[in-house]
This record gives C-alpha cells, structure tokens and sequence, in this order.
C-alpha cells in the first residue's frame, strides 16, 4: 500500500522524535545516577521504582523501534508514543519528589512532540493530558494512594497548586507556540515537497526531451571538456556516456572545437554552424552539420558551450546526387544537340569514302584504298560513339515486368566470359539467390550488368576475381535517415540488392565522387557513358546505387531494386 505524502512526513517526524527520545533517556539515566549518588536519602523502594520506570523507557524505546519500519497508520502510532512518553514522566515525577521534581518539565517536551505530530489540536490536548497527569501525581501522593518521595509531608496546598498551576500553564503557552510553529513547519515541508516535485517533473522533461532528440547534443565546460553527452550523440559517434565525459571535445569530435567554439572563446555573442567530415569509433565515415553556441548561467555569465550535431551524410548524398543530374541534364541535352548535327554529316562522309574505297579497289591503288578503311574504321566508331551519345540523352522509358535475376546474370556471364581475352583470366562467380525478381525492364537491366561486367573487366588489366552476388535485401531501419533511401524505400517496398565486386586497381578517393558523371573517365580509349548509364537505369527504375572502393584492393557496386515476384 502507497503512502500519502502527510503519512510519510509524519512517520519521518516520529522516526527523528524517537531519536531525540532515546538520547533524552541516557540523560535522564544520567541525572537519575547523579541524584542517587547526590541525595543519600533515597530509599530503596524510591530507587527501584525509578530504575525501573528508566528500564520501561528503554525497553518501550525499543518496541517502538522494531515495529515502526512495518507502521501503517502513524496517528496510532504517534498517540501510543505520546501516551507512553506521558506515563514514563509521571512515573520519574512521582519518584523524584512530585512537584519539586528535576523531571517535571519534562511534560513540556510531551506538548511539543505532540504539536509536532498532531498541530494545534494534539497540543492542547497533550497539553491538557499532560497538566492532568502531574496533578493526579499531586493528588494521590496528597491523600495517599501514591507513597510520598524526597519529603516528609507535601507542601501545603497553595504551594503545591502553584506549582501544578504554573506547569499547566507553561504546558498550554508551549502548546499554542509549538502549534504555531507547527502549522509553519507544514506549511514550509509542503512547499519544499511541491519545489521537490517540480524539479523531479523539470528533470524527467529535461532528460527525457535530450534523450529523444534525434540530433547529437554535448556540453562543455570553459575549456573543452565534456560534461553532458545525450544519447543521439553516442549514436553517432558509437562512443558511450562513460567514454566521452571527461574528455576533450577534440577527441570526440576532431576539429569541433576550431570550428564551432572558438568564437566563444573570442569573446564574440553569435551561434556558429559548420560541417566537417568525420569517422565515428566504428570506423564509418560521416558528415557532420555542428552547431555550437555559449553556455551561460542565469546572470549570463559564460560556464561553458553547448554542441548539437547531426548526421547529414544523406544530405551530402542527395547534394551530391542534385548536381549529377543537373550536370547530367545539361550534358544530354547538349549531345543529343550534337549528335544529330554529327551524324547527318558523317554518314555522307561514310558513303563518299566507301565509294572512293571501291574505285581504288578498281584502280589497284592499295595506299589509298587502306588509308580510305582507316577513315571507315574510325567513322564507325564515331557513330558507335554518337549513338551511345543519343541513348543516354534521350533513353527509352523502362518497360518493367518481373526479371528473374539469376538466369539473367548467368547469361551475360556466359556472354562475357566468351568475349574477354584469355589474357587476362578473370574468375567469376555468381552466387544469386533462385526465385529473386526485380521489377525492371529486362534489356536495360542487361546494358545495366553489362556495363558493370566491362568496368570490372578493365580495372582488372592483370587479372583478378569477378564476384555477383544477388540476394533480398534487408529492410532499412524506419525513423532515421539513411544514405541512399528513396521514397519507396521509405514506404517499405522490399528490395533486392545485387552486388558486383572485382579485385581490381579500385578508385581513387578524388574521383570517386565523379565516376557517374558523362563523359568523366580515367582511361584513354573510354568514353565515359558506361557508369554514367548505369546510375541513369538504377535511378529510372526507383532503385539506389553505392559504391565503395579502395586504391588497389578492389570496388564494390551495391545496387538496391524494387523486389517483384518470380516470373512463372
């Protein structure tokens, strides 16, 4: 059973009163010791009944003790403490000489305890439970129920009356003042407890709003050292709570200082943003969007920066992705312009030369006729060229279907093993799951691979290994951008991912980023439309590519398309 918080704050009261109880009754023992040794005219009777309402006490004491931890209703508990206390003094009272006892304001700490615990209401009526009990002490030791201790007769009854008279009073005066001062006490522990309440509300809503944000948060102190890291911040950087506190900000973040937090250390007011590329403890490699800004306390003194981060790698990609077509668009009008004002001519270039050619044929004029074939060779190549030219400026929209990939991929692996020399042995191998399909247009998934094959085969001059592999690809995970994602992605569509990896020279790290560009190559004969087609297919068929490469080990295309049931 829950208690309410009154319950709780009288039950801590009674639990610091028995305390308070305990430590009084070692100076009661005390004083006790010092009378009895002081004042030889104790008898023994006097100092049985004494000890022994001292060994009440304690014993008392300590059956409150044990039960209070299992205590449900403290009223009753606090009551039965009271009257206890109430009994416990009477009895020291009455043993200790009646109204002239040393312990008779004592019945004063009973009033108190009881404001304490009950407010005005308990004290008067400790107070007046209190007065009663010293004056029905008084009254039998005056008609002799109760022995007479510490004298031979009791004073006389004015005497006595004041006595009791002055103790009653004093009692009702504290138990108005304790009440008072109770009342305060309450009100004061209530608005503490309400402050309390507030600031554990204020401190959830804190960390739970740092914990959700789905941007990386860090604090610093004055110079660089991390003092808060939210969790989005361990995400991105794979570096954990305990790692990064206490740390440089350079260590966990290379050049954030520099960069976002050296205006403040400058003196300047405004908030900085920059982006650097960063790889995280897993060794991925991200790009960063950071912005930093001063820490200040209320009086607007400066303790330190406060760093929020985000991963905007997909950002960079579809930058990235943006301009490629831009340039692309540009690029394929401008061909398209060009090769239909080339090709008019060149075919009656062609024509007039294979005329020519068939007269020196006649004429017997063999230096002619093998200075005509080159130009013929090199014009159909042009033409190859241009038509190239015009499939990738104006293609054809894809006709899409269910295309089983694995007969398709073993086909054009069957092709391109009969068409490369045997001078450069490559092995291939093809590990595709059975009953993958796509949905694609199966020609243009043809010139796709196809492409990719011939691309592998040159970065391979010496040799090397040709790995296709097919398989579903996994779902990406919802609520946190992806590089790569598009919107059928993001919708949920399944995909299949088909991966072509060679064991090639790979691409260098400059170049990487301009590989699909047209006409973009770092081979003489090439003519730069191969990659470029591929990234226009995988794009026109709603799908993703990525590329990872390193200089001399090798690269990797990853192909993610629109997964379809298997053709019957």
């Amino acid at each position: 059973m829950t208690l309410d918080i009154r319950t709780e704050r009288r039950l801590r009261r009674i639990g610091r009163l028995m305390a308070a109880r305990l430590v009084l009754l070692l100076a009661i023992l005390g004083a006790a010791l010092a009378l009895a040794r002081v004042d030889r005219s104790f008898s023994e009777g006097q100092d049985l009944g004494l000890y022994g309402t001292i060994v009440f006490a304690f014993l008392s004491t300590v059956a409150f003790a044990a039960i209070f931890p299992s205590v449900k209703r403290a009223g009753r508990f606090g009551a039965a403490l009271v009257a206890t206390d109430l009994i416990t003094i009477s009895a020291l009272v009455h043993y200790t000489g009646g109204s002239e006892s040393v312990f008779a304001p004592l019945f004063v700490l009973v009033v108190v305890c009881a404001a304490v615990l009950f407010g005005r209401a308990g004290a008067y009526v400790a107070a007046a439970l209190a007065a009663t009990s010293f004056g029905a002490v008084l009254v039998a030791e005056r008609i002799g129920i109760l022995s007479i201790y510490g004298g031979a007769a009791p004073p006389v009854l004015p005497v006595e009356f004041a006595h009791w008279a002055v103790h009653a009073g004093a009692q009702v005066v504290v138990g108005l003042l304790a009440s008072g001062l109770s009342r305060e006490l309450d009100r004061t522990g209530e608005d503490l407890e309400r402050s309390r309440s507030d600031l554990r509300r204020l401190r959830s809503l804190h960390e739970r709003t740092v914990g959700s944000l789905l941007s990386g948060l860090l604090t610093t102190d004055t110079i660089g050292i991390i003092t808060s890291f939210n969790p989005e911040a361990e995400h991105i950087t794979a570096i954990t709570e305990a790692m990064a506190l206490g740390r440089p900000i350079d260590e966990v973040l290379p050049g954030a200082r520099e960069r976002v937090m050296q205006p403040a250390e400058a003196g300047r007011t405004g908030r900085t943003r920059a982006r650097i590329l960063y790889k995280n403890h897993l060794g991925a490699t991200l790009h960063l969007g950071l912005a930093g800004s001063i820490l200040r306390e209320a009086d607007g003194s400066a303790v330190g920066h406060v760093v929020i981060f985000q991963d905007v790698t997909q950002v960079v990609e579809m930058e990235g992705e943006l301009r490629r077509s831009e340039r692309q668009a540009a690029i394929g009008r401008l061909s398209a312009a060009i090769a239909h004002e080339i090709r008019n001519p060149l075919a009656a270039i062609s024509g007039s030369i294979q005329m020519l050619r068939s007269a020196s044929q006649a004429a017997g004029d063999d230096d002619s006729r093998r200075l005509m074939e080159i130009v013929l060779r090199e014009t159909e190549r042009l033409d190859g060229l241009i038509t190239d030219f015009l499939q990738y400026a104006r293609p054809a929209p894809p006709k899409l279907g269910s295309v089983a990939l694995a007969p398709l991929v073993r086909d054009l692996v069957e092709m391109f093993e009969k068409s490369r020399s045997s001078e450069n042995p490559i092995e291939v191998c093809v590990d595709v799951e059975e009953g993958l399909a796509v949905t694609g247009d199966p020609s243009q998934l043809r010139q796709l691979l196809w492409n990719l094959y011939l691309n592998a085969a040159q970065a391979m001059p010496e040799g090397g290994r040709l790995l296709i592999a097919g398989k579903a690809a996994p779902p990406l995970p919802q609520g946190r951008p992806a590089a790569g994602r598009n919107a059928a992605e993001e919708e949920g569509t399944p995909f299949a991912e088909l991966v072509v990896v060679d064991t090639g020279v790979g691409i260098a790290p400059e170049v990487i980023d301009r590989i699909f560009d047209p006409f973009f190559t770092t081979r003489q004969e090439g003519s730069g439309l191969g990659l470029a087609t591929v990234h226009r297919i995988v794009e026109s068929h709603g799908g993703s590519l990525r590329v990872e490469s390193t200089v001399g080990a090798g690269t990797t295309f990853r192909i993610r398309l629109p997964q379809a049931e298997e053709p019957q």
